[in-house]
């Protein structure tokens, strides 16, 4: 059975540990995603939030080399057994599921990798998704994302302090203020669901381009 990729652009697919059978992931592909999971034989995904192909374990090193690749009956969702190397979750747990709705509790893993591979930014930001779709009364995060108006003037407060670090206080402090404000800056990329990567994206677009060049880009 084929894929209508002109009907269906954009599939979900599950992967699932070939051995134990445990579900791992969902993700998204696109035919280009699909194609090239088949002729590398290593799980490429489409992200949403990123806005482009990824590799499953590009910057980590987990990654899922493809056993077997199966469509179900309808052809619109996908199922690949893989071999999981490392863990599947940003959190560093082997499976992205492990919060209980019935129970409403966060299912104890001993597998969590602590020492795990991604970068601080990738972990902290899904940290800030994880606390936006949680019911934690106590989170400051929390705090932030229900108030907007106390976010943005967070950011502008943490903005400020940085810019007197850098004017006339120390590399330890200019280090500490900076923090504060790329946390903020990263709630408030949550807020709106947009990925830290796209914003690398676009640091690497303008690489090579003079700031001058890049404004007057903008103009046009």
């Amino acid at each position: 059975m084929d894929i209508d990729w002109s009907k269906h652009t954009l599939l979900p697919a599950i992967a699932q540990d070939a051995d134990s059978g445990d579900v791992l992931m969902l993700a998204y592909m696109n035919k280009e995603a699909y194609e090239l999971t088949i002729s590398t034989g290593f799980a490429h995904y489409f992200s949403r939030s990123k806005q482009r192909i990824w590799k499953k374990g590009e910057e980590s090193g987990h990654t899922q080399e493809l056993v077997d690749l199966l469509i179900d009956c309808d052809a619109d969702t996908i199922l690949l057994k893989v071999n999981q190397k490392g863990v599947a979750c940003h959190t560093g747990r082997k499976s992205c599921f492990f919060t209980s709705v019935k129970q409403n509790i966060k299912v104890l893993d001993k597998e969590v990798d602590i020492e795990s591979k991604y970068s601080i930014v990738d972990i902290l930001y899904h940290t800030i998704l994880e606390r936006k779709n949680d019911n934690a009364t106590k989170s400051w995060t929390k705090k932030l994302l229900n108030n907007k108006e106390l976010l943005l003037s967070k950011i502008e407060e943490e903005a400020n302090e940085l810019c007197v670090a850098i004017n006339e206080e120390s590399d330890e402090q200019v280090i500490y203020e900076a923090a504060d404000l790329l946390y903020h800056s990263l709630v408030g990329l949550g807020l709106r669901d947009i990925s830290p990567d796209r914003v690398k994206q676009e640091l690497k677009r303008r690489f090579g381009q003079s700031g001058i060049e890049e404004k007057e880009s903008r103009n046009k």
